[in-house]
């Protein structure tokens, strides 16, 4: 039985709308991306006005459970 070929132009087109359709793609990820974005910054800001010091809290050593805690 013959393996059937495709065309150069056809493995073209099909790369070209693989493009096409990952670009688009990327585009929507990106706006998903500035609108999480704008939300952190605003928690953030909210945080603030509270008194809240976020690097603070980030600097803090964070104590680690042994996994047979999280079991029980």
């Amino acid at each position: 039985m013959p393996k059937e070929t495709i065309s150069k132009d056809e493995q073209v087109g099909f790369h070209k709308g693989a493009l096409t359709t990952l670009a688009k793609e990327r585009e929507e990820m990106l706006k998903i991306l500035s609108i999480v974005e704008q939300l952190m910054q605003m928690h953030i800001k909210n945080l603030q006005e509270l008194g809240i010091d976020l690097q603070k809290t980030a600097q803090q050593p964070k104590v680690k459970k042994p996994i047979e805690d999280s079991l029980r």
